[in-house]
């Protein structure tokens, strides 16, 4: 859903029926991450089972703090594209073991609360020129809509054009129904659309291995078990401090930094929660709340959390308080107890979410003010760096840096301020130590 399109929702009375309802909507708007969190994670090596214990910990403990002491109506969980980012990146890119890997996400989060507590935070977002952000987004929608393709094995390697499309093999002609099916009941604009793609496409995986003599895709492993607390308190406090690091932790700042405060201004403007300045209301509590998500998901053994969009699906049906936050983090406790089914879904399964999450992330190009040589260069680099070097922090670093110079170029570098200067000589350390 488009922040912006939403209608200031003020006429909807608040009743304590009308929040249990919203906060139950909300959940089923966000529950795919339950699977899809623990199913890029697990590519980094680390258990299917002890991932999705620690997603629903930073969901149902954030959430929870998001209603009682931000007192907002807003679903915090492990953020898309920074769950990739931790994988894709930092563990298999950089080779960054997982303990160290988790380190650097709990002192993001320090960092974050530091920030957070002086509002530090809202003046570095000022600082950030918007066409990067649009352009940063829709760089990580493609980095995601990548990885979906290449979990489905839709697009592969090729020696001869680096990638191309694969075989339509059974398993490959199961996502592309599930991708079609679940873009359905989104442009139906049915609730949970996302994991509702997941179930159907995880029962379509079923009929293959079974209807022929090809490999099955599901494989059954049960219902119930215990949680799995086996990454809790698994982080590298120590080794995660190197200089070597210093680009990840950076780059897990920023780009949450944009995307969580960019949430609950787009949120609050949307749905009329508003002070009398124009100001979102417990905006420092909010980001509060954010900033302790990302330091619980290091402790827990997750990738940064972060305050999700799909909360407007629940603000939509009424949601205004912080009862439909609280709400939201009681739906996703059962699922610590279901990992063996949920760990049946197959990567088919949870790859149409990435894709279509992807298509979501991507409206944001509509921002870039194209006609600007010296906005839309440093926007696009950044937005296809991110794919093509499968790296976010590459993706940051570039569109800054080429920012600088055509600001420069143009006679324009005294209009920005002092902290985008400060951000540059952060790039430029960055591009040293790596």
């Amino acid at each position: 859903m488009e922040i912006g399109d939403m209608k200031s929702m003020d006429h909807v009375p608040i009743s304590i029926r009308t929040e249990l309802l919203a906060g139950v909507t909300s959940f089923l708007a966000t529950a795919y991450i339950v699977v899809v969190n623990p199913s890029v994670l697990s590519l980094a090596g680390m258990p299917f089972s002890g991932v999705l214990t620690a997603t629903v910990l930073v969901c149902f403990f954030c959430s929870l703090m998001m209603g009682l002491y931000a007192k907002s109506p807003y679903v915090v969980a492990p953020g898309m594209g920074l769950n990739a980012f931790f994988t894709f990146t930092v563990v298999q890119g950089m080779k960054v073991p997982v303990p160290t890997a988790l380190g650097a996400v709990f002192w993001s989060g320090v960092f974050f609360l530091i920030i957070s507590l002086f509002n530090v935070r809202v003046l570095l977002i000022k600082t950030i020129p918007k066409s990067l952000r649009y352009g940063i987004a829709a760089g990580i929608g493609l980095f995601i809509t990548l990885i979906g393709f290449s979990n489905a094995k839709f697009v592969v390697a090729n020696p001869a054009t680096m990638i191309s499309i694969g075989p339509l093999t059974p398993a490959v002609c199961t996502f592309l129904v599930g991708l079609l099916l679940t873009a359905v009941l989104m442009q139906k604009k049915v609730h949970g659309a996302l994991l509702w793609g997941i179930v159907l496409t995880t029962l379509l995986a079923l009929l293959p291995g079974r209807l022929d003599d090809g490999p099955r895709l599901v494989n059954w492993q049960g219902v119930v078990a215990a949680p799995d607390f086996s990454l809790l308190f698994q982080l590298d406090l120590k080794g995660s401090l190197s200089w070597s690091l210093a680009p990840v932790i950076f780059a897990f700042v920023f780009t949450d930094l944009f995307d969580s405060l960019s949430t609950f201004v787009g949120l609050a403007e949307a749905t009329g929660r508003l002070d009398a300045d124009g100001e979102p209301l417990m905006l420092k509590e909010s980001l509060l709340t954010d900033a302790v998500s990302t330091t619980l998901a290091g402790l827990v053994g997750t990738s940064p959390g972060t305050a999700y969009v799909e909360s407007a699906v629940g603000i939509e049906a009424g949601g205004r308080t912080g009862l439909t936050a609280i709400t939201a983090a009681f739906c996703f406790l059962p699922c610590l107890f279901l990992s063996p089914l949920l760990s049946m879904v197959p990567s088919v399964a949870t790859a149409p979410s990435l894709v279509l999450v992807g298509v979501l992330m991507m409206k944001t190009v509509t921002r870039i003010p194209w006609d600007e040589w010296e906005e839309a260069v440093p926007a696009f680099l950044a937005m296809v760096l991110i794919p093509f070097s499968y790296s976010i922090t590459q993706g940051i670093i570039w569109g800054f840096l080429s920012y600088a110079v055509l600001k420069a170029a143009s006679g324009k570098f005294r209009e920005l301020p002092l902290a985008f200067w400060c951000i540059i000589a952060l790039c430029v350390a960055a591009l040293i130590v790596e």
